[in-house]
């Protein structure tokens, strides 16, 4: 009889020490969890704006061309997009977040984005944030305001 008791104590004990291991993986794995957050870029060809915004819409970080570098001339520059965004990846790492969803919008009715918008995302994924998806938002001129120039247009 004291040989059953025994090993129905060391089988109690197993058990509470798995349920113990199994509780430390589930607690790490919420440590672990993603944080999503949203990365607006807004790139003209003069300023480059970085902002992050968790998924409710409050600011986590906003930088600018302006708050890296004292000339005008070097804010859309991509050397400066690159130094945003290491200030942005401070701040998120902060937070917790490590997965991105990127929306670039540039000038309305301009070509193209700046040059500074696939810098911040390359550098930013350089230094091992997940990004999700990437979506441009610049706006599209419908109709609009007369343009300048006259019925026969502008004279050169």
């Amino acid at each position: 009889m004291p040989k059953k008791e025994i090993e129905e104590k060391a089988e109690e004990e197993s058990s509470e020490e798995i349920e113990e291991e199994n509780e430390e993986k589930h607690a790490s794995k919420k440590k672990e969890k993603d944080i999503e957050a949203i990365l607006h870029i807004y790139t003209s060809f003069n300023n480059t704006i970085a902002h992050v915004t968790d998924a409710s819409g409050r600011t986590v970080s906003k930088v600018t061309g302006g708050m890296v570098t004292k000339h005008s001339r070097l804010k859309a520059n991509p050397t400066i997009a690159m130094f945003i965004a290491k200030r942005i990846s401070e701040d998120m790492k902060d937070k917790g977040i490590r997965s991105l969803y990127v929306r670039i919008r540039a000038k309305t009715g301009s070509t193209g984005p700046g040059p500074g918008a696939n810098a911040i995302i390359k550098s930013l994924s350089r230094e091992g944030f997940k990004i999700i998806n990437i979506l441009d938002t610049t706006r599209v001129p419908r109709g609009g305001p007369k343009k300048k120039g006259g019925r026969r247009g502008r004279r050169v």
